[in-house]
C-alpha cells in the first residue's frame, strides 16, 4: 500500500494518458457492439474472470498499446469461436428453451425466488449482459440479494465501467447492496473502488465518507470488522502529507479501544509505527478491550464451531448482548444473525421491537421494517408493526396507503390475518379523522373502507379459504362502536347489528348482550328492551343470563306491564328450552341403553356358539380315524393352524425329556406309538398345570413406589434376573414380579417394586427405552377401577409449533444420525424414531426444537432432503384427528331396523374377508335380512331350514369340491 502514495500525488500529470486510456476503450466498445452473438458470449466469459478492482492497482499503467493488444485479442477470440460456433449451438440452443421457460414462469408468478436465480445464471452464461441487467434489477425490487448475488452484479458493472456516468451507476449498486443485509465484503468492495475514484472532484471526501459509514456498520464485528479497519488506515498512510500523520493516529486509537479479534497484532504495529511512545490512555483503553473481548470470545467462537444458519446460537448471543445493553453492538449482532436467518419472523419481530422501542431513530426503523416484510411477506404481524411504525414517525399517508396494498397482495396463508391487516389499517384511518366535526374527508373515507374492507372479506378471502376470517364480525362490531360513540349514528349502528344477528350470531347470548350494552350507553330504552325481548326468544347458548338481565332492567325501569310481559316471556321460554334439555336427556340415556343391550346380546351370542361347537365336537376315536382316513383317500392333509401346532409342541415332550420320562423313542428318535389319554384326562392334566402355575398377587397399598412394565419380548428368559441390573440404577429393588401364562410361558409384562418412592419415579425415565430390540413401556402402578381419571401417556395429537413430523426415512437410519443432521438447524431437545411393537422402525420420526422459530426454518431447509437415497418429508406436527367411532344412529338402515353391529377379530375384519362355503351350498334366503356389508344372521334369529340341514364330514365337502 505505501506504493500507492506516488500514483496519487502523480495524478493530475496522468490526466491526459487516462483521458486517452479512455477514448480507446470508448471505440473498442463500439467495435465489442457490432460483433455477433459468439463475441458476445466471449465478452460474458472475460466477465465472469474479470477480478474485483483494487484501489491500490494504478490506472495509469495502461497505455494506448495496451488497448490495442487487447483488441487484437477480442478479434482473435473471435475468429476462434467462429470456428468452432456449431459446438455450442445444441447448447446454445437448449439455453434458449430454458430462458424462454423461466421467463414464461416468472410472468406467472413473479415471487418466484429460484426462478429469478436461475435466469439470472444462464442470461449471464449466454452472454445476454442488456438482458441481465434488467433480470438483477426486477429480483432486487421484489427481494434483497444475497452477498454472492450482489458481488457477483457488482463484479460485472465495475468491469464494464468506462466513464465517470458508469461510476456513477455502480455507486449507487454498492448503496443499494449495502442497505438488503450487513455485509463486510461489500463494504470492503465499496471502500476499495471508491479509491480507484480520487482523481475525480471530491473523490477523497467520498472515500473518507465510505469508509467512515463502513465503521459504523461493520466496525464492531469482532471476526471481520478487521478488515475495514486495515483498508482505511492503509489508504490513510499512503497519502504522504504531514497533516495526514494525525488521521492514522486517530485510527489506530480508535480501533484499540474495540474488542477485535487479532487486537495484539494491531497494537504491536501501532508501536512500531508511531515514532512516540503511545500515551497511557490508550494503553488502558486497549487492556480494557481486551478484557471485553475474553467476555465475547465464548459467543463467537459457538458461532464458529456451529453450522449455518446458528439460529440458536445468535439467540443466545443476543441475549448477552442485550443484558449489556450497548445499542450499537445489539443492532449488530441482530444485522448478523439476520444474513443467516432471513426467513425467520419472530426474528424480524424481536429486532423491529427493539428499535420500536429503544432506539426510535425514524430512518433506522422504517428501514428495518420495510425489509422485514420484503424477506417474510407471508407473516401478517410484520406489515402490522410496519403500519403502526410508519404512523408513528408521521409518513405521508399516500405512501401508508401502498404500503397498506401492498400488504394485501402479499398472500397470508389464513383467513384470519387478512381481517388482521384491515383492523390495522382501519384502526389508522380511525384515528386520522376528527370526530368534533360533523363530516370531514376523512370520515368519509372510514367509512369507504369500511365497507371496503366488508366486501374483500366476503369475495376474495371467503372464495380462496372457504371459510369466513370475521365469523364473530368484529369489524362490522368495531364500525358500529364509532358510528355509535364517535359519530352518535345510533341509526347506523343498529342496522350494522342487524346485519351481524343475521350472520349466525343470534344464537349466542354474549353477542346480544354486547349490542344490550351499546343501546345502554348510547340508545334508549325502548330499542335496549326490545334487543332483549329478541335475545330472549334467538339465544340457544345461554338463555337464564339473557332472561336474567332482562328482568333485572325491568326491575330497575319498567312499569308494571313490562314486568309482566318480561316474566311471562321469559318463563315460557326457560320452560321450553327446560323441556328440550330433557328430551335430549332421555335420547341419550335411551341410546346408552340400547348400546348396553346389544352389548348383552353379543356376550349371549358368543356363549351360545361356544356351547355349540363344544356340542357338534366328535368324541372318541373311531369317528376321528375315519374322518383322517377320509382325507388320506382324498390325498388331502390339512396344515396345522399355530395355535394347534403350539399346543402340540408344548404338550410332546422332547427328545431328553422323553428319556427322562421313561418314554420309548423309534429308530429315528421320535416318541414310539403310545397310549393317548383320553380327552377328559387331558382336561384333568391341563387344570392341574394351570394350579401349579404360581399367581403373582399385587399389592395395590405399594402402587407408590412400584412401576408397571410391559411390552417386553415373550422370548426372555428368566426376566426377573435380565431386567434387575437395569432398574437397579434408578434405586434398590425389592422385588420384580413377571407374570407368566396358564403353560408357563413369559406375558410381556411385569411388575417392579423399589423401596423408595422417588426410584419408582427415576424409574419412569427408562420408558421407551430398547430391551432385547423392542421398546419397553414404564408406567406408574395405578389401579383403575378405584382411580378412573387416571390417563395413560399419550402423545400429543394436537398442532405443535415447535415439533416436526419426518417421513420417508429409510429404515437403517439410526437416531443418532438423524439428530446430527437435524442439529444442523437448532437445538433439538428431543427426538423419536417411531417403531412397531416389535421395535423396528416404520420410517417415521418426530423432533422437538426449542422453539418455534428452529423448526420453521428447519422446515424450509429439510423439506424434500435425501437421506440415503430417501427423500424426505418434513412438516409441523400436526396429527389428523382421530375418527369418531360411528353413531348407532348412522348404522341404522332408512326405515328398518337397528342391524347389529359386526363383530371382527382383533385387528378389524377377518384375514380373508372370502366366504368359505362352497357355491353348491350356498342357498338365497329372502327371510334373512342383510345389512349393506353383509354381516352373518346371528343364532337368535336363524331359519329352521339352516337348522334341519344334515351335518356333513370332511370327505362330503371335499366330494362336492371335486364336482365339475
Amino acid at each position: 500500500m505505501a506504493t500507492a502514495a506516488e500514483p496519487a500525488a502523480a495524478e493530475p500529470e496522468a490526466e491526459p494518458e487516462a483521458g486517452r486510456r479512455a477514448d480507446g476503450e470508448e471505440d473498442a466498445a463500439k467495435a465489442a457492439e457490432t460483433r455477433g452473438k459468439a463475441s458476445s458470449r466471449a465478452v460474458a466469459a472475460a466477465t465472469n474472470t474479470t477480478p474485483g478492482p483494487g484501489w491500490d492497482r494504478p490506472e495509469e499503467d495502461v497505455s494506448e498499446s495496451d488497448g490495442d493488444e487487447e483488441f487484437a485479442m477480442a478479434s482473435s477470440v473471435e475468429s476462434s469461436l467462429g470456428e468452432y460456433e456449431w459446438e455450442y449451438d445444441e447448447e446454445e440452443e437448449k439455453n434458449q428453451l430454458e430462458i424462454e421457460r423461466l421467463e414464461e414462469q416468472l410472468s406467472i408468478n413473479v415471487y418466484d425466488y429460484n426462478c429469478h436465480v436461475d435466469l439470472i445464471r444462464l442470461l449471464r452464461l449466454e452472454g445476454e449482459l442488456t438482458k441481465v441487467r434488467i433480470a438483477r434489477q426486477k429480483m432486487s425490487e421484489i427481494f434483497p440479494l444475497t452477498e454472492e448475488l450482489w458481488l457477483e452484479w457488482l463484479h460485472d458493472e465495475i468491469s464494464m465501467a468506462q466513464d465517470s456516468l458508469d461510476r456513477e451507476h455502480v455507486y449507487d449498486l454498492f448503496e443499494k447492496a449495502v442497505k438488503d443485509y450487513i455485509c463486510p465484503n461489500i463494504w470492503l468492495e465499496y471502500g476499495q473502488y471508491s479509491v480507484g475514484g480520487i482523481g475525480q472532484k471530491g473523490g477523497l471526501e467520498k472515500v473518507r465518507s465510505v469508509f467512515e459509514r463502513a465503521l459504523s456498520s461493520v466496525g464492531l464485528h469482532m471476526t471481520k470488522g478487521l478488515a475495514i479497519w486495515e483498508a482505511y488506515r492503509e489508504f490513510e498512510s499512503a497519502i504522504v502529507e504531514a497533516a495526514r500523520l494525525e488521521k492514522v493516529h486517530s485510527l489506530f486509537r480508535r480501533q484499540l479501544v474495540i474488542p477485535l479479534y487479532d487486537m495484539e497484532t494491531t497494537f504491536a504495529e501501532y508501536e512500531e509505527w508511531s515514532e512516540d511512545p503511545i500515551p497511557e490512555s490508550v494503553v488502558q483503553n486497549y487492556n480494557k478491550a481486551l478484557q471485553q473481548l475474553e467476555k465475547y470470545k465464548p459467543h463467537e467462537e459457538a458461532l464458529l464451531q456451529a453450522e449455518a444458519p446458528r439460529l440458536a446460537e445468535y439467540q443466545a448471543y443476543i441475549d448477552f448482548e442485550m443484558k449489556i445493553g450497548d445499542p450499537a453492538r445489539i443492532q449488530l449482532i441482530f444485522e448478523r444473525a439476520l444474513v443467516e436467518n432471513c426467513l425467520v419472523p419472530d426474528l424480524w419481530i424481536r429486532y423491529s421491537q427493539y428499535l420500536d422501542r429503544q432506539l426510535k431513530v425514524k430512518d433506522l426503523v422504517l428501514s428495518v421494517h420495510n425489509r422485514a416484510v420484503r424477506n417474510c411477506p407471508w407473516t401478517v404481524a410484520l406489515w402490522s408493526r410496519y403500519l403502526l411504525a410508519m404512523e408513528r414517525h408521521g409518513v405521508d399517508h399516500r405512501v401508508i396507503s401502498v404500503t397498506f396494498e401492498k400488504a394485501l397482495n402479499a398472500g397470508f396463508i389464513q383467513a384470519t390475518d387478512y381481517v388482521e391487516i384491515w383492523q390495522a389499517y382501519l384502526d389508522y384511518l380511525r384515528r386520522r379523522v376528527d370526530f368534533k366535526q360533523d363530516s370531514s374527508k376523512e370520515l368519509e373515507e372510514l367509512r369507504a373502507t369500511f365497507t371496503r374492507a366488508l366486501e374483500y372479506l366476503k369475495q376474495e378471502v371467503e372464495e380462496r379459504f372457504n371459510e369466513s376470517g370475521d365469523p364473530s364480525c368484529m369489524i362490522m362490531q368495531n364500525w358500529a362502536r364509532i358510528e355509535a360513540r364517535l359519530c352518535n349514528n345510533m341509526q347506523k349502528a343498529r342496522e350494522l347489528w342487524d346485519s351481524i344477528m343475521t350472520k349466525g350470531n343470534a344464537k349466542y347470548a354474549n353477542m346480544w348482550l354486547e349490542y344490550y350494552n351499546l343501546e345502554r350507553a348510547h340508545g334508549d330504552t325502548q330499542h335496549c328492551r326490545k334487543a332483549l325481548h329478541r335475545a330472549v326468544q334467538c339465544t340457544s347458548d345461554y338463555p337464564e343470563h339473557v332472561c336474567e338481565v332482562l328482568l333485572t332492567m325491568e326491575r330497575t325501569e319498567g312499569t308494571l306491564e313490562d314486568w309482566d310481559v318480561a316474566v311471562q316471556k321469559t318463563e315460557a321460554r326457560l320452560a321450553r328450552v327446560n323441556e328440550q334439555r330433557l328430551k335430549a336427556a332421555e335420547k341419550e340415556a335411551a341410546l346408552v341403553q340400547q348400546e348396553e343391550e346389544k352389548a348383552e346380546q353379543r356376550k349371549r351370542a358368543r356363549a351360545e356358539k361356544k356351547a355349540l361347537k363344544k356340542k357338534k365336537k366328535p368324541r372318541g376315536t373311531d369317528k376321528r380315524r375315519a374322518d383322517e382316513d377320509d382325507e388320506k383317500e382324498w390325498g388331502y392333509e390339512e396344515e396345522e393352524q399355530p395355535t394347534k401346532r403350539r399346543r402340540v409342541e408344548n404338550s410332546v415332550p422332547p427328545a431328553r425329556e422323553a428319556q427322562d420320562m421313561n418314554v420309548d423313542l423309534g429308530p429315528t428318535g421320535q416318541c414310539a406309538p403310545m397310549d393317548v389319554d383320553p380327552p377328559s384326562k387331558q382336561k384333568e392334566k391341563a387344570a392341574s398345570l394351570r394350579r401349579d402355575v404360581p399367581r403373582v398377587r399385587h399389592d395395590s397399598s405399594k402402587d407408590g413406589v412400584t412401576v408397571f412394565v410391559s411390552n417386553l419380548p415373550y422370548s426372555m428368559e428368566e426376566p426377573a434376573a435380565n431386567l434387575r441390573p437395569l432398574f437397579e440404577t434408578c434405586g434398590a429393588v425389592t422385588e420384580i414380579r413377571p407374570i407368566f401364562s396358564n403353560r408357563g410361558d413369559f406375558r410381556g409384562y411385569c411388575y417392579v417394586e423399589f423401596e423408595e418412592e422417588k426410584s419408582a419415579l427415576q424409574a419412569l425415565e427408562l420408558d421407551r427405552k430398547s430391551v432385547e430390540g423392542r421398546p419397553m413401556f414404564v408406567s406408574p402402578c395405578v389401579d383403575k377401577s378405584k382411580n378412573p381419571d387416571f390417563k395413560v401417556f399419550r402423545y400429543s395429537t394436537a398442532l405443535e409449533k415447535h415439533k416436526l413430523f419426518i417421513s420417508g426415512l429409510p429404515f437403517s437410519c439410526t437416531k443418532e444420525e438423524l439428530e446430527e443432521i437435524c442439529k444442523a438447524h437448532g437445538t433439538v431437545k428431543d427426538l423419536r424414531l417411531v417403531t412397531n411393537r416389535a421395535g423396528k422402525p416404520k420410517g417415521l420420526a418426530y423432533v422437538e426444537y426449542e422453539n418455534e422459530s428452529q423448526a420453521s426454518q428447519a422446515v424450509m431447509k429439510m423439506d424434500g432432503m435425501t437421506i440415503k437415497e430417501n427423500v424426505i418429508k418434513v412438516a409441523i406436527s400436526n396429527p389428523p384427528q382421530r375418527k369418531v367411532p360411528e353413531k348407532a344412529e348412522a348404522r341404522k338402515a332408512p326405515g328398518g331396523p337397528m342391524v347389529p353391529r359386526q363383530t371382527y377379530g382383533a385387528r378389524g375384519k377377518g384375514r380373508t374377508q372370502l366366504s368359505l362355503l362352497p357355491r353348491a351350498l350356498q342357498r338365497p334366503s329372502a327371510a334373512a335380512p342383510q345389512a349393506e356389508n353383509g354381516p352373518a344372521p346371528s343364532l337368535a334369529v336363524a331359519t329352521p331350514a339352516a337348522t334341519e340341514a344334515p351335518k356333513m364330514s370332511n370327505a362330503d365337502f371335499a366330494k362336492l369340491l371335486m364336482r365339475k
